[in-house]
C-alpha cells in the first residue's frame, strides 16, 4: 500500500520508524531480531536509509594509487528485501542523488518494483568525505527536486508503460522527500529553504518527512510556513529521543540543530548518571509525541539510528 493511501485512510496518527542498514557481516536472522522488538505496535512502514558509496585510494608496489570502491553496509534495497520475507509490513527504502547516476537510479526502480516496493523517500544525500559542498556525480542530480522529477519522468518512459497493466496508476511510486523545520544548513534562511521544499512536492513528492526536532513549536511553525507557501502534501514530524549526553553537543553539530535548554539543563543535573539521562531523553520525547498527537499529526515518525529500547518504551506510552 502507497503511503499517500495509509495517511488518506489513518483516523488516528500512527508510528512510522527508520532504521540504518546493518554493516557488512550481520546476518539475515540478526536483522530481523533487531527489528522484531518493534513489531509489537504493527507500524505502517519502515523507511530505510541509504548511505552513498565511499572510495579509498590504496598504494600500490609501484608507488602509484588506485581506487577503490568501499561498501561498508547492506543495500537498502536488500534490507527490505529481507525485513518484507518476514514481516507483513511496507518498505521504504531511501533513495539519494549522492554518488549516484541518473540510470542507476532506474535500475534501482526496477529493482523496486521487482519486489513489489512502490514507496521510496528521495533525498539529495550527503557530500562525500571531505567535499565542503555536494558535488554531483557526472551523470546524476545535484537536487532532491531534480531526483523526483527524475523519478515521475521515468514513469511515463514508453518502456515503463509498456509494463503497466491496464487500471494500473501511472504513479507507481508514492515518493516522500525531507524537510527542515529549522532549515537546511546550506540555506541562506528558512523561507529560501521552504521555496526549495516546494520545488520537491511541485516535481511530484507526495508527503514530507521532517527532521528530528526537540521543540515542537519549530514544527508548529515550519508547519504554518509550508503551508502559507503552498505546500498542501501531509507534513509528518520526525522524532529522536537523545540517550547520551554526548548528543548534546554531536546532534546539534551533525544535523544542525536547537535543543532546548530545559532539555538540556535536565541532562546537565543528572550528570554521569548514564541511566537517568536516558530516562530524560525518553520521557523528553514522549512529551513531544503525546503533544504533536493532541495536536492532530497524521502520525509520528521515529529516527531508531540502530537502537529499540528506548523506541519501545515511547511506543507503550503514546500508541
Amino acid at each position: 500500500m502507497k503511503i499517500s493511501d495509509i495517511l488518506t485512510g489513518s483516523t488516528k496518527a500512527y508510528p512510522s520508524l527508520e532504521i540504518v542498514p546493518p554493516l557488512r557481516g550481520i546476518t539475515k536472522k540478526e536483522l530481523i531480531e533487531s527489528i522484531a522488538p518493534f513489531m509489537e505496535f504493527s507500524p505502517k512502514y519502515i523507511n530505510v536509509t541509504s548511505h552513498r558509496d565511499e572510495f579509498e585510494f590504496r598504494e600500490e608496489a609501484d608507488g602509484s594509487f588506485s581506487r577503490h570502491l568501499v561498501r561498508n553496509r547492506i543495500s537498502e534495497t536488500t534490507v527490505c528485501a529481507a525485513i518484507m520475507s518476514r514481516y507483513d509490513v511496507e518498505t521504504v527504502p531511501h533513495i539519494i542523488c549522492a554518488g549516484t547516476t541518473a540510470e542507476e537510479i532506474e535500475s534501482k526502480l526496477d529493482n523496486l518494483e521487482f519486489l513489489g516496493i512502490n514507496n521510496i523517500v528521495a533525498l539529495r544525500g550527503d557530500s562525500m568525505t571531505g567535499e565542503k559542498r555536494f558535488s554531483p556525480t557526472p551523470g546524476g542530480y545535484r537536487y532532491a527536486s531534480e531526483l523526483v522529477e527524475g523519478i515521475r519522468r521515468y514513469q511515463g518512459s514508453a518502456g515503463y508503460q509498456r509494463n503497466r497493466k491496464e487500471g494500473d496508476s501511472d504513479r507507481y511510486f508514492c515518493i516522500g522527500v525531507g524537510g527542515y523545520p529549522e532549515k537546511h544548513f546550506e540555506a541562506a534562511n528558512i523561507e529560501t529553504d521552504i521555496e526549495n521544499l516546494k520545488k520537491k512536492i511541485d516535481a511530484g513528492a507526495d508527503y514530507i518527512i521532517t527532521q528530528m526536532f526537540f521543540d515542537n513549536n519549530v514544527y508548529y511553525d515550519f508547519v504554518r510556513r509550508c503551508r502559507e507557501a503552498g505546500i498542501t502534501v501531509p507534513i509528518i514530524p520526525g522524532l529522536k529521543p537523545l540517550s547520551t549526553a554526548r548528543q548534546i553537543n554531536m546532534i546539534p553539530e551533525s544535523f544542525s540543530l536547537d535543543i532546548p535548554v530545559e532539555l538540556t539543563s535536565e541532562i546537565a543535573k543528572a550528570g554521569t548518571d548514564k541511566e537517568a539521562v536516558y530516562r530524560i531523553g525518553t520521557e523528553w520525547c514522549i512529551e513531544q509525541c503525546r503533544d504533536l498527537i493532541a495536536h492532530g499529526v497524521p502520525a509520528v515518525h521515529f529516527y531508531t539510528m540502530g537502537k529499540s529500547q528506548n523506541i519501545v518504551n515511547i511506543l507503550k506510552e503514546c500508541f
